[in-house]
């Protein structure tokens, strides 16, 4: 399998979760700028949407989405358990990830945007808040999203905490998000793939 990355960019989520299930896969970095691959491709070649994360299977399918991805993976390694296996819980921890992706992951695009006027932005961090204020009461109760043990939805959360600090947010204002955020980074995986990505502290 092929993983085209952007360091710390949502792509690190699937990234974290092929190191957790244990999956042998190759990495290749695409620039930002050009959207071309560190091999020279034009990426929107192999994938028309431009933006990552994308995984290429063995058989040459492509799947682009951080939820997809996730799933995906969870799938080819079930004796991984890194998604919850009863119907409920597991219904709850896509809940999770579709939250993440369309409520947290997506109020952050127009922070991103270089061109957003600065009067919509205080507005957009406002509305961020909000989203993640919901995350924060829930792990004011559990440990993980999901409860007790760490999930896929937790590395999708940690990957876009991360990047609260780019955007004048501090987690620190988020005691349990930041509880959570410290308890994620000291996970071998997400040690290993933080580093690979030239990210780590």
């Amino acid at each position: 399998m092929k993983l085209y990355f952007m360091p710390g960019a949502c792509s690190l989520a699937p990234h974290i979760a092929l190191r957790e299930a244990g999956l042998q896969f190759r990495l290749i970095k695409v620039d930002y700028k050009s959207r071309r691959t560190e091999e020279g491709d034009d990426f929107r070649r192999i994938n028309p949407k431009g933006y990552v994360p994308a995984l290429e299977l063995k058989e040459g399918q492509l799947l682009t989405e951080v939820p997809v991805i996730l799933q995906y993976i969870d799938m080819i390694r079930p004796d991984a358990c890194l998604l919850p296996d009863a119907a409920l819980e597991r219904l709850k921890a896509l809940e999770w990830l579709n939250y993440i992706a369309t409520e947290v992951h997506k109020s952050f695009s127009p922070l991103f945007r270089p061109k957003t006027p600065e009067a919509f932005l205080s507005p957009g961090r406002a509305h961020l808040s909000l989203r993640l204020n919901v995350i924060e009461r829930h792990l004011q109760q559990h440990r993980y999203l999901t409860g007790p043990a760490f999930s896929l939805t937790d590395a999708y959360l940690f990957t876009v905490c991360r990047w609260l600090d780019d955007q004048k947010l501090s987690i620190a204002d988020w005691p349990a998000l930041q509880r959570h955020s410290d308890d994620v980074a000291r996970r071998q995986a997400v040690r290993d793939a933080l580093a690979r990505e030239g990210l780590a502290d």
